[in-house]
């Protein structure tokens, strides 16, 4: 040692010209005061020591290798770079910190995570990430909720969903969540990507699970951990834009579980859900409810007349589509125009059947707007819309209609429906639509189909206008249809219309024959609307599903949630009788079902008809399947199926969350072939099985 800082001494000696001469001299008089005991003489030695130090600066005396590093110094350097917010200076300072003394305070800590959460450089991020990684292998405790919940939010902001996920799921883990608004942020920017969407679904149900499992062990931080019902919409709202519809369904039953109060935002969104997993029986009960709705927000429920009238169709249910018709015209009138009470209050509503001893129930405040959430799928009406301050059936919606009851041969039921409807509305706006109706159809050359309305309108004993009957003449006569515009003129006759000599002209010159060209078209835009969708409605190849799989499907939901899976795999062989082509649903009630049992092995062979009915065209390549499917792979430790799922998600650009596929199997085969090695196999099957196993392990290993 000694001879190390002779040596140094040395060169700082010719470092200094200026100064050589004293040092020199010193030198000297340490050679000569030390003699021959420079080795041996302790008091010597620190003499010396304490001479060199004078010829060496303040950052050279910190940095000598005798004294050490500076447990204080570092710190407090650490606190000042983070202090000026120079976190290009602290994170080596930190770095080198912790390679000698570990992990700094938490209150530090908690600084240095802030810096890097809102540090301008990209990279700070993923450092961040992995600094409290490594804190929460070693202490865990030594991380402050809050950094963790404004790092989760920097993660977001920078499009990074993958590492806000390990964060929160860092942070439940500590049986904690961000709080409400952060978190409701922080899913407000995951969900803008797929891969978000997934990931922050995923989380919202494991958050939910673990509320639930903290409630039942009436634990203090269950309270906070509850999920909001603006969070709540936040994710089925993006559950509804990706078309992840049974996730959706997931949420909604999570809801349900955890007894959140879902408002009138909910409703609208659970009204898409299930119309998207055919679910007509959910909103029929909802139906009840929503008629009740006070006036003023009346106007926020266009959209669920228009998806449940549109279930209607998809199941084609005449009626019931008439029912709803006729309910829309008739029971806006007759809502209270104060808000309803009754409504004001949690109203339980079944998820399933009624008749389940161990069903799911929501509870719903229909009359509860809550300003901080605003949907934005909501998109154009299809069949129902707002107008004039009430609802009114579309041009579209009542074309679908009219030819359903024209296939049928029902246009007497049709007539009386219209008359219905006209004598009971009383309004100047729709007092013509009967008329409408008989008019479309003329221009849609459904004359037959006009003349039947015409007479069931005489018969209800209401008035028709003189053009009305000019018009269907005029088509007859185009037509060429001689004996319909003889017996349409006796009628005219009888009903005593003709009184004005232009009638008489015209119906001179129809029978005549004089009367020539384009048949006269509506003269208003709804006729003319309703004319062009009844052609449309005719001539229209739906590419939906036949009707019959919305029965079977319905039929097959309530057996799976009540566990009869015999039930269901009657109505299953039913619909391979029938020749009918199976859907996502048909496939997830089947899964969910036999998941409910812990029956995997059924699980594999449906596999093997999805991948069957996906080579023959179907449209079954769906990701909340595959994450089904995946799942109850991993429960019953078929990872050849699980790898052959994860090819599929792959092929199709899905993504996966392996972090959650991982948990799964940590939970359940977390030492599976762990100490086996590829020599120790007996047999093929435990060979290809070992080899399954480690591809899965790569697989989850590599996010």
């Amino acid at each position: 040692m000694i001879w190390r800082v002779y040596h140094r001494l040395i060169l700082l000696v010719a470092s200094n010209i200026t100064k050589s001469a004293a040092v020199v001299h010193n030198v000297h008089i340490c050679k000569s005061f030390c003699g021959t005991y420079w080795e041996t003489n302790v008091c010597s030695r620190q003499f010396n020591v304490a001479r060199v130090r004078r010829f060496c600066t303040r950052t050279e005396q910190d940095e000598l290798c005798w004294e050490g590093p500076n447990h204080d110094i570092m710190l407090k350097k650490l606190e000042s770079a983070l202090l000026d917010c120079k976190d290009f200076e602290a994170w080596p300072v930190f770095s080198k910190f912790k390679s000698l003394y570990g992990f700094p305070p938490p209150a530090i800590l908690s600084k240095l995570i802030y810096g890097l959460s809102y540090s301008s450089d990209h990279r700070s991020l993923p450092k961040a990430c992995n600094l409290i990684f490594k804190v929460a292998k070693e202490n865990s405790e030594s991380l402050e909720h809050d950094c963790l919940s404004r790092l989760c939010l920097s993660l977001v902001r920078a499009q990074m969903p993958v590492l806000a996920s390990k964060v929160l799921r860092l942070m439940l883990h500590r049986n904690s969540v961000p709080p409400v608004d952060v978190l409701c942020s922080v899913f407000m920017h995951m969900v803008k990507t797929e891969a978000g969407t997934c990931l922050a679904s995923n989380i919202l149900l494991e958050i939910c699970d673990h509320f639930h499992h903290l409630t039942e062990k009436r634990s203090e931080c269950a309270t906070s951990m509850k999920p909001s019902t603006a969070i709540f919409n936040l994710i089925l709202e993006a559950c509804v834009r990706s078309g992840s519809s049974l996730k959706g369904q997931q949420i909604i039953e999570a809801m349900a579980r955890i007894r959140a109060v879902a408002d009138v935002h909910s409703v609208l969104l659970f009204t898409y859900i299930y119309e998207m997993n055919g679910l007509r029986d959910e909103l029929k009960r909802f139906k009840e409810y929503v008629d009740q709705v006070s006036l003023p927000l009346a106007r926020h429920y266009v959209h669920f007349y228009d998806k449940l009238l549109s279930l209607h169709y998809d199941f084609d249910d005449t009626d019931a589509a008439a029912s709803l018709v006729t309910d829309i015209y008739l029971l806006w009138g007759s809502r209270p125009l104060q808000l309803n009470e009754e409504l004001m209050k949690p109203c339980k509503l079944p998820i399933g059947s009624p008749y389940l001893k161990e069903g799911l129930k929501v509870q719903v405040m229909f009359e509860l707007l809550q300003k901080d959430f605003v949907i934005h799928v909501k998109g154009e009406e299809e069949y129902v819309a707002f107008k004039n301050g009430k609802l009114i059936i579309t041009s579209k919606g009542l074309a679908r209609l009219i030819i359903k009851y024209k296939r049928r041969g029902r246009i007497t039921e049709l007539s009386e429906l219209l008359v219905a409807i006209q004598k009971k509305m009383g309004t100047a706006q729709e007092e013509n639509l009967c008329c409408d109706v008989i008019h479309a159809c003329i221009d849609s050359g459904f004359l037959e189909t006009a003349h039947d309305i015409l007479d069931d309108m005489e018969m209800a004993n209401m008035a028709v206008p003189s053009s009305t009957y000019m018009l269907l003449l005029k088509a007859y006569r185009k037509e060429n249809m001689s004996k319909e515009a003889e017996a349409l003129v006796k009628q005219i006759k009888m009903t005593g219309l003709l009184i004005d000599a232009s009638d008489e002209t015209m119906v001179s010159k129809c029978l005549s024959g004089v009367a020539h060209g384009s048949v006269v078209k509506s003269n208003t835009i709804r006729q003319s609307e309703l004319a062009e969708s009844l052609v449309l409605e005719m001539n229209w190849d739906y590419n939906k599903a036949p009707s019959k799989v919305y029965e079977l499907n319905s039929s097959m939901y309530f057996f799976c949630k009540a566990k009869m899976m015999e039930d269901a795999q009657t109505i299953y062989r039913k619909m391979q009788e029938l020749k009918i082509q199976p859907t996502v649903q048909t496939f997830a009630h089947l899964v969910q079902g036999y998941l409910s049992l812990e029956r995997y092995r059924e699980i594999t062979i449906l596999w093997g008809d999805i991948k069957r009915f996906m080579d023959y065209g179907c449209a079954l390549a769906n990701r909340d399947l595959y994450e089904l499917l995946l799942l109850n792979f991993l429960r019953g430790g078929y990872f050849e199926r699980v790898l052959e799922v994860l090819h599929h998600m792959k092929e199709h650009g899905m993504y996966a969350d392996r972090w959650m596929y991982n948990k799964e199997f940590i939970r359940l085969h977390k030492n599976l072939y762990r100490k086996l090695k590829a020599t120790e196999v007996r047999t093929e099957a435990q060979r290809l099985r070992l080899e399954h196993v480690k591809d899965f392990r790569k697989w989850v290993r590599n996010n």
